[in-house]
């Protein structure tokens, strides 16, 4: 997998790369990352890669220049074309990413990442290039960097050979229907609290349903959305079955 990461704060990326299993990912060569600095691609002596909106307004926009000259040279770090490659652009105004999402991503073999800042882009950097535009969520941050970190972590931890034990991802919250149950280790007792006993007996069979049930009531308590959309699927299910 190649991904570029086009940005104003390459630090920033890097810093985050190093610190997380993303590191594991590219140090396995099972991820390239390129960072682009949108500045080296500035056609003035101040690196300016942003300016004030036409029509007027509040705040700055990154202008279109640098950030194609970004996208071309992406290309070639790559040897890929805009025919064979994501071209993502987290913003609010994108489809919601969610861990469906994620799964759908990781057999893409080129991603390009387009951090935006202040104001967002120039539109014409998205009309001519981006592929797919992406929402973390239903509130603003100050970066794009951190989008983009999150969509991306998200997907190459289930990349085989990036985390020790892949089926552990399949079982984490949004992988499957439910929330994550609860998880216990050593010791036993802590501060007078105990591991459930049921987890401690080695019956197989008790312990998965035991697991499915905290799943259930979890999910119910926590995110009765998901709860309803489950309780739906599960009454689709034994309807088809009847």
């Amino acid at each position: 997998m190649n991904i570029t990461v086009i940005t104003s704060a390459p630090t920033m990326i890097k810093s985050c790369i190093d610190s997380t299993i993303l590191r594991k990912a590219v140090s396995g060569d099972h991820v390239d990352f390129h960072l682009i600095d949108i500045r080296d691609f500035a056609d003035n002596d101040y690196k300016q890669i942003d300016d004030t909106p036409f029509g007027g307004g509040d705040g700055m926009v990154l202008m279109a220049e640098p950030l194609m000259r970004s996208i071309e040279h992406s290309f070639d770090l790559m040897s890929s074309s805009i025919e064979d490659t994501n071209i993502i652009y987290p913003t609010p105004q994108g489809r919601q990413w969610n861990q469906e999402q994620a799964e759908n991503n990781v057999h893409i073999k080129n991603f390009i990442f387009i951090c935006g800042r202040y104001k967002g882009v120039d539109q014409r950097v998205i009309d001519k290039y981006v592929t797919h535009e992406y929402s973390i969520g239903d509130y603003i941050i100050s970066n794009g960097e951190l989008s983009s970190m999150v969509i991306i972590d998200s997907i190459i931890r289930l990349s085989p050979g990036t985390l020790n034990n892949i089926n552990s991802a399949k079982t984490d919250s949004f992988s499957n229907e439910l929330l994550d149950y609860p998880h216990y280790t050593k010791p036993r007792t802590v501060e007078g609290l105990t591991v459930p006993g049921v987890l401690l007996e080695g019956h197989h069979e008790k312990i998965k349903l035991w697991r499915k049930n905290k799943s259930e009531v979890l999910t119910k308590q926590k995110r009765p959305d998901i709860w309803e959309k489950y309780n739906k699927s599960i009454k689709h299910m034994e309807f088809n079955h009847e």
